[in-house]
C-alpha cells in the first residue's frame, strides 16, 4: 500500500454487496481494500477478482476474538484504518413473525447484525482516529425503519433498527474526533439474501457514497443512495 491510498475494510466482502462495495471502493476510488470473510478462501477469491491489491483479512464479526485478532493484523501493518463499512449481516426471516418468533434464531441474527458491527467498531475506533478523514458506514435496510415498519422478518429487521440505533449513538460520540458515521440502506438488492430487486453496483453505489464523503459531510443520518430516509 502506497502512503496515497486511503486503507478501508469491508466486511462480509466476499459476495453480494460486500464484494461490490470493495470493487468500487478499489477500482473507481483508489482504495487498499481489505476483503473481510468468514472464509479466508472465499475472501482470497474475492480480493483476486477485484484485483487492484484489495487482500482478504479473515474476520467473523460474531467471535470477539476474531475481530480482535483481524484488527490487530490491520494496526501492526498498516498503523490506521481510514473506513469501515459494517457490510456482514446474516439470516432475512421473511418466513418468521415477531408473535411466534424463534427467539435462538433472533439471538444469532442479533450476533452478527448488531453485536458485530459494535464490536468491530469499538475495536477500529482508534485505528480510525489516526485517519486524517475517517468513515463508519453500517450497512442497514428499510426493513429497520420504524417510520414504515410492519409485520415479518423479525430478527432481521429490528436487528437493523437496532444498528440505525447504534449508528446515532457513535455518531455524536464521535463528531468531535471528525468520525462520520451514517447508516445506508442499498435498497431491495438481487443478491443471495434479497432475492431479487435491482442490480448489485446500483445497490452499492450509496455505501460507497458514504465511504467516500468529504470532510464536514453529514453524520448520523439513514441514507438511499445519497438522500436521506426516514428512520
Amino acid at each position: 500500500m502506497t502512503d496515497a491510498k486511503r486503507l478501508a475494510l469491508v466486511t462480509g466482502a466476499n459476495r453480494g454487496i460486500g464484494r461490490e462495495v470493495a470493487l468500487q471502493l478499489a477500482r473507481e476510488h483508489g482504495f487498499h481494500v481489505l476483503v473481510g470473510a468468514r472464509d479466508l478462501s472465499k475472501g482470497e477469491a474475492a480480493a483476486a477478482d477485484i484485483g487492484q491489491g484489495a487482500e482478504a483479512i479473515e474476520v467473523d464479526v460474531a467471535e470477539v476474538a476474531s475481530v480482535a485478532r483481524a484488527i490487530d493484523i490491520i494496526g501492526d501493518r498498516f498503523g490506521k484504518l481510514d473506513v469501515l463499512v459494517n457490510n456482514a449481516a446474516v439470516d432475512y426471516d421473511t418466513d418468521q413473525k415477531a408473535s411466534s418468533a424463534d427467539l435462538d434464531r433472533v439471538r444469532r441474527a442479533f450476533a452478527t447484525n448488531l453485536f458485530g458491527p459494535w464490536s468491530i467498531a469499538i475495536a477500529a475506533i482508534p485505528l480510525l482516529r489516526r485517519s486524517i478523514s475517517p468513515r463508519i458506514v453500517n450497512v442497514s435496510s428499510g426493513s429497520g425503519s420504524l417510520t414504515d415498519m410492519d409485520g415479518g422478518t423479525a430478527g432481521y429487521g429490528i436487528s437493523k433498527a437496532a444498528l440505525n440505533a447504534l449508528t446515532l449513538k457513535l455518531a455524536d460520540e464521535l463528531r468531535g474526533d471528525g468520525i462520520l458515521v451514517n447508516a445506508v440502506c442499498p435498497g431491495w438488492v438481487a443478491t443471495d439474501m434479497g432475492g431479487g430487486g435491482r442490480p448489485v453496483p446500483e445497490g452499492a453505489l450509496g455505501v460507497v457514497w458514504a465511504a467516500t464523503l468529504p470532510d464536514g459531510g453529514p453524520t448520523g443520518g439513514f441514507f438511499r443512495d445519497g438522500k436521506r430516509i426516514d428512520w
